[in-house]
This record gives C-alpha cells, sequence and structure tokens, in this order.
C-alpha cells in the first residue's frame, strides 16, 4: 500500500463533520480495531474545503480516542497520510492521522461561519 503524506496547510478549513467513533474490524463480533501498540482506532470524519470549492468529506483514522471534538468544531490533524488501497476490482484512498485536535476560537468568529 503506497502511503502519500498530505500538506494539511494547502486544505483549508478542516471541520468536524461526525465525531470520533470507535472503528470495529469485524461487524459479526464488534470487535474493536486495534493499532500495532494495541490502542483502539477511532475514525472522526472531516469536512475540507479549499478556495470556495464544494465540500468533500474524508474519514480519518486515528490511535486513541480524540477528545473534545465535537461536531461543527475546526480541527487541526497532525501527520496526515492519505494510502492508495485496492481489493480486486474495489480501490480508493484511506487517511490516517497521528492526532486530531480541537481548534478553540472565539464565540464570534464561530458564530461568522461560511468557512466550511
Amino acid at each position: 500500500m503506497q502511503s502519500i503524506p498530505v500538506d494539511t496547510t494547502r486544505l483549508g478549513v478542516l471541520r468536524c463533520a461526525i465525531a470520533p467513533e470507535v472503528k470495529i474490524s469485524n461487524s459479526e463480533t464488534q470487535e474493536v480495531k486495534k493499532d500495532r501498540d494495541g490502542n483502539p482506532v477511532y475514525t472522526v470524519a472531516v469536512t475540507v474545503r479549499q478556495d470556495r470549492r464544494r465540500i468533500s468529506v474524508i474519514e480519518i483514522a486515528v490511535s486513541g480516542e480524540p477528545t473534545g471534538i465535537e461536531e461543527g468544531q475546526i480541527v487541526k490533524v497532525t501527520g496526515l497520510m492519505a494510502f492508495m488501497w485496492s481489493m480486486g476490482d474495489r480501490h480508493g484512498v484511506s487517511f490516517r492521522a497521528d492526532a486530531i485536535t480541537p481548534v478553540r476560537t472565539t464565540a464570534a468568529a464561530h458564530g461568522k461561519g461560511g468557512d466550511a
């Protein structure tokens, strides 16, 4: 699987679309996916909007539960990597990050909206 580092400074405003959810590795047993160190893996859906273009949603996996992240909140994504994958005739891109943290904004700046 090819990994590609992503420059998040070029992605515009990153906003949480769906709060952190534990990733399930087996839907039948509800087994939680773990990283190499045994930590649970969580996913966070994040909206990306560059230069007033349409909004895209990417799902980012991260080890350990990201804290303090709520839907609609601007977030900072550290160490974002994109992974190209294929399984038979299916293929796509998945994303993984070292950390996802909330960006604290003032009430006035948060209320303006329009960024993402």
